[in-house]
C-alpha cells in the first residue's frame, strides 16, 4: 500500500501515542451527556457536560486554543487552554498530545463548562479530552483563504458517491437529505398505518419475476440447483395477500432492474406498494393526491418544494387528462382504434427510434415519452392507458381499448403508478401470453414467464382492488431539489474503482518531465511536459525535482529540504526559483506544509 507523506506523518504520530501509553482506539464506552444540538437550545453558563465528536479545526495559540467539534447533530467551538487541563507540573498532555500528536479529523471526548466568549459564541472550556478514535487519512475538507473564500471543497461527484463516508462529514448539508427521505418514509407509514393497512414482507428471490416489465439479475441456488431472480416489483406477492383476506397491505420494497442508468435510474432502487380490497383507479387518485400532500408537509413544512428553476405544489386535487387526449394535445394524432403498423409509421414519421420488437404497447409508451411526458409540471394524473401498455390492468368499464390505468407525473417525471387491478383470471392468463409472444418477438423488457402460481391465485378470488406504486428515490429528489438520484442514496452503483498511478520521470538532457498513467498494471497513457521556455535547472533546482519525482510528486516541504541536505541560503534560492517558474507549489493543509509538482 502506497502512503501519502501525510498518511505517514499520521502513523509516526499514532506511534508516538502508543508510547506514550495512550490507547488511539479504546473500547470502552465513553458517556455522553449532551449533543452540540441540546448544548445550543438549553445553554447554560457554567454547566458541566460530556461531549464527542470529530476535531474540525483548530487555532493554536501558545498555550491556548480554539477549535470546533462535529458531532452529529452541528459543530460548536471548544477552548483548550494548557493551565484548565493540565493542572499539575505535567503539562505532556497539552504541550505534546494535543499540540502536536492530535489531527483535524480525530474522534474525541470532551469534559468541559460552558461559557461565553467576549462575542457572545456558545463554546466549551475544556476540563479533559479524551482520544476516541485517531484518523489516520487526512479529511477532504475545503480550504479557506484570508478574506473567507472557500475552494477546493469536496465537490467531485464521483468521489463523493464513493466515499459518502467523508462526503457526510466534510459537507454536513447532504446529511440533510437523508434526513428528510427518513422523514418521507415515516409519515407514508403513518398515512398508511393510520389508515388501518398493514406493512408487510415479500420475497426478493423469486423464482419468476413478475409484477413489471424489466430485465431481471440472475442468479443460482446451490442446494435447490435452480436459477432465481432479484425481483423487479412485488406486485404479485401482494396481490396474494389480498386474495388471502387483508383489506389493505404496503411494503417498502428494494427492487433490482438489469437496465441502464443515468439521473434517474440507478439498478436497485425503493418502490412503495400499496393494495387495498374493494377500490378502484378513482378512490386511489384521491388517496394518492393527499398523501403526497401530507408527505411534503411532513418532510420540509410546506406543501410546496423547489425542484431545479420550478415550485411545485403539492397540495391536493392534481388534475386529470387522459393519454389519448395528452397524445393528441401534443401531437395531434388520435391513437384510438390505431393498428401497430399506423402507430409504428406516425412514431417513424415523428424522429422516434423504432424497431420491428416493438409492440403497440411500447409505440405508444415511446409516443407519449418522447413528446408529451415532458410538459407536466405540476402533479398531473395521466389516466386511462391502452390495454397493450398495461398487462395486470383492469380492463376500461365505459371505453374499449383502455385500462383503468393512471401514473402521476411530476416535471416530465413519472412518480407514481396504479391500476384498478386486474382480478378476472382468464383474462390474466392471456394478458401474459401476449407478453410472452412479445419476448419471444424480440421485447426483452417484456414478461418471459407465466407465474402459474398467481394465476392460481386469482382462481380463488381476489375482490376488487387498486394498486399504486411509487418510486421512493425519485420523490425525495422532487422534495430535496436533487436532479440526479445518486444524491438521494446513500451509495448508489458505480463502476469498481481502478488502481491508478502516476509514474515521472525527470529527463535532465533535454529539460523535460515524462510520465506515464498505469492503471492496474496496464500503461493507460503517457506523456512529457517540457519546462517553460528559458527555464534550466541548476543543480540544487534538479535535486528537489528529482526528490518530488521520486516520491509521487507531493511531499511535505520541510521532508524536502531535510533530504535535499541544502544549506538555507541554497534551498531558499532553490525552491522560490522552483515556485516562480510554476514548477512546484506549496500548500497548507492541516498544518502541514506541503510541497507538489504543477
Amino acid at each position: 500500500m502506497s502512503l501519502s507523506e501525510q498518511e505517514i506523518i499520521r502513523r509516526e504520530k499514532l506511534q508516538k501515542l502508543t508510547d506514550l501509553g495512550i490507547d488511539a482506539f479504546p473500547a470502552a464506552e465513553y458517556k455522553i451527556t449532551d449533543s452540540t444540538k441540546s448544548i445550543k437550545q438549553d445553554f447554560e453558563e457554567g454547566k458541566k457536560v460530556v461531549i464527542a465528536g470529530r476535531l474540525m479545526s483548530r487555532r493554536i495559540q501558545g498555550k491556548a486554543s480554539f477549535a470546533e467539534l462535529q458531532d452529529s447533530e452541528g459543530r460548536i467551538q471548544v477552548y483548550f487552554n494548557r493551565d484548565e487541563i493540565c493542572t499539575g507540573e505535567d503539562k505532556t498532555l497539552y504541550n505534546e498530545v494535543y499540540k502536536h500528536l492530535l489531527d483535524i479529523g480525530d474522534i474525541i471526548g470532551i469534559e468541559g463548562e460552558l461559557f461565553k466568549t467576549q462575542v457572545g459564541e456558545m463554546t466549551v472550556m475544556v476540563k479533559n479530552f479524551t482520544l476516541l478514535t485517531k484518523s489516520l487519512r487526512p479529511l477532504p475538507l475545503p480550504k479557506v483563504d484570508a478574506e473567507g473564500n472557500i475552494f477546493d471543497g469536496f465537490t467531485d461527484a464521483e468521489l463523493r458517491y464513493r466515499q459518502r463516508y467523508a462526503d457526510l462529514v466534510v459537507n454536513p448539508h447532504v446529511k440533510e437529505i437523508f434526513v428528510k427521505r427518513t422523514k418521507l418514509f415515516n409519515a407514508m407509514r403513518t398515512f398508511f398505518n393510520d389508515a388501518g393497512y398493514f406493512e408487510v414482507e415479500t420475497p426478493i428471490l423469486q423464482s419468476i419475476p413478475g409484477g413489471a416489465a424489466a430485465r431481471p439479475f440472475i442468479t443460482h441456488h446451490n442446494a435447490l440447483d435452480i436459477p432465481l431472480y432479484l425481483r423487479i416489483a412485488n406486485e404479485l406477492y401482494l396481490k396474494r395477500l389480498i386474495v388471502g383476506g387483508f383489506d389493505g397491505v404496503y411494503e417498502f420494497s428494494k427492487n433490482f432492474r438489469n437496465e441502464g442508468m443515468d439521473r434517474t435510474h440507478n439498478p436497485e432502487f425503493t418502490a412503495m406498494e400499496i393494495y387495498v380490497a374493494y377500490k378502484d383507479y378513482n378512490w386511489m387518485m384521491d388517496f394518492t393526491e393527499k398523501l403526497l400532500e401530507f408527505c411534503a408537509t411532513s418532510v420540509n413544512g410546506t406543501s410546496e418544494s423547489v425542484f431545479g428553476e420550478h415550485t411545485i405544489n403539492w397540495k391536493a386535487p392534481y388534475p386529470r387528462v387522459s393519454m389519448t387526449e395528452a397524445i393528441q394535445k401534443y401531437t395531434g394524432f388520435d391513437i384510438t382504434g390505431k393498428s401497430e403498423q399506423e402507430l409504428f409509421d406516425f412514431a417513424k414519421s415523428i424522429g422516434i427510434e423504432v424497431d420491428e420488437t416493438m409492440g403497440k404497447g411500447k409505440l405508444i409508451d415511446e409516443i407519449f415519452g418522447e413528446k408529451c411526458e415532458g410538459n407536466f409540471i405540476q402533479p398531473t394524473f395521466i389516466t386511462d392507458y391502452p390495454v397493450e401498455m398495461s398487462p395486470l390492468t383492469k380492463k376500461h368499464r365505459s371505453q374499449e381499448g383502455l385500462t383503468e390505468r393512471f401514473e402521476l407525473m411530476v416535471c416530465g417525471k413519472e412518480i407514481a403508478n396504479a391500476y384498478s387491478e386486474l382480478n378476472d383470471p382468464i383474462d390474466q392468463r392471456q394478458r401474459f401470453e401476449h407478453q410472452l409472444l412479445l419476448s419471444e418477438k424480440g421485447d426483452d423488457e417484456a414478461g418471459q414467464f407465466i407465474d402459474e402460481d398467481f394465476l392460481r391465485a386469482l382462481e380463488y378470488g381476489m375482490p376488487p382492488t387498486s394498486g399504486l406504486g411509487i418510486g421512493m428515490d425519485r420523490l425525495i429528489m422532487f422534495l430535496t431539489n436533487n436532479p440526479s438520484i445518486q444524491e438521494v442514496l446513500f451509495f448508489p452503483q458505480m463502476r469498481p474503482e481502478k488502481r491508478e498511478k502516476k509514474v515521472l520521470g525527470l529527463d535532465l538532457g533535454t529539460n523535460s518531465i515524462g510520465w506515464a498513467l498505469v492503471e492496474d498494471d496496464n500503461v493507460v497513457d503517457m506523456g512529457a511536459r517540457a519546462f517553460p521556455d528559458g527555464t534550466s535547472l541548476n543543480d540544487e533546482e534538479k535535486l528537489i525535482y528529482d526528490i518530488l519525482i521520486k516520491n509521487g510528486g507531493e511531499m511535505s516541504l520541510l521532508e524536502v529540504k531535510t533530504r535535499s541536505q541544502l544549506s538555507g541560503k541554497k534551498w531558499d534560492k532553490a525552491s522560490k526559483t522552483l515556485t516562480k517558474n510554476n514548477l512546484v507549489k506549496v500548500e497548507k493543509i492541516d498544518e502541514v506544509l506541503l510541497m507538489k509538482l504543477i
